[in-house]
């Protein structure tokens, strides 16, 4: 009996791996063929294609710097894309990835399926993934709302950032009784009546965001070297007696003054 026993476990052991492993070997194939469509939006057929006949997105061409930027390049993901493992959202979200990786912006996003460490804990995975990302784009369901990582991640996203616009809730098939109460006071989009259309504000969120971050690294950056505007390399600023600032010139130069009791030495202010 034990034998028979250990074989039954051997074979429900076995089917559990291999059923885990053609998951994720569909995600992946999933996934190549979304990137060769998104490439090829000629032959895209009925699957999402991003791009326009001028190979651009539907909005304006943002500067080179954007998207070369170190302020940018500082984090890992551009997006952090949080789902539910329900078997529907993880291939809304694999079409979601793929448009965002596609050209000519080629956004990085972090997708569990894939980029998750195997035998690392999941919360430090995901915590670390969501602190390394500009943005999260959480794909809120029925599902979503039920699951428990789910809500603790949403949590942690909204910590990091509670009035920042980092947050892009994405609902699909939920009603609006069904929204989390958190969220509330932060405007979604709803990809449950046109995705493709949905996607691109994804983009467009993302890119807008990216572009302000460079404009106000640009701002600190000029306050930084203004704050020493029109002196010279060897001048600083000091205060003077009576407590306001003046310039003064360093090294000081000494000079020999004439006065009516002879000659003394006495160095050079300004």
């Amino acid at each position: 009996m034990e034998a028979i026993w250990i074989g039954v476990v051997d074979i429900n052991m076995n089917g559990w791996f291999q059923k885990l492993f053609k998951t994720k070997v569909s995600i992946v194939a999933q996934h190549e063929r979304d990137t060769k469509e998104t490439q090829n939006p000629r032959t895209a057929g009925s699957s999402v294609q991003p791009l326009t006949s001028t190979g651009r997105p539907p909005f304006e061409q943002l500067p080179a710097c954007v998207l070369d930027s170190e302020v940018r390049w500082k984090q890992k993901y551009d997006v952090f894309v949080c789902h539910s493992p329900a078997q529907s959202d993880i291939e809304e979200a694999t079409r979601l990835v793929s448009f965002l990786e596609g050209p000519p912006y080629s956004l990085r996003c972090f997708f569990w399926e894939r980029d998750t460490c195997p035998g690392a804990a999941i919360s430090t995975e995901f915590c670390k993934a969501l602190q390394n990302s500009h943005l999260r784009a959480l794909l809120i369901t029925p599902a979503f709302v039920k699951d428990d990582w789910c809500e603790y991640m949403m949590h942690q996203a909204i910590s990091e950032g509670p009035i920042s616009n980092r947050m892009i809730p994405l609902i699909q098939n939920l009603h609006h009784s069904q929204y989390p109460r958190e969220l509330m006071f932060y405007y979604y989009i709803d990809l449950s009546k046109n995705p493709h259309q949905g996607y691109t504000h994804v983009i467009k969120t993302t890119l807008k965001y990216l572009e302000d971050l460079v404009k106000k690294g640009k701002v600190c950056d000029c306050s930084k070297d203004g704050s020493q505007s029109g002196l010279g390399p060897e001048e600083k600023l000091t205060p003077s007696e009576h407590g306001h600032t003046g310039k003064s010139i360093l090294p000081c130069e000494a000079k020999t003054v004439i006065t009516e009791t002879g000659p003394r030495r006495t160095s050079l202010t300004s």
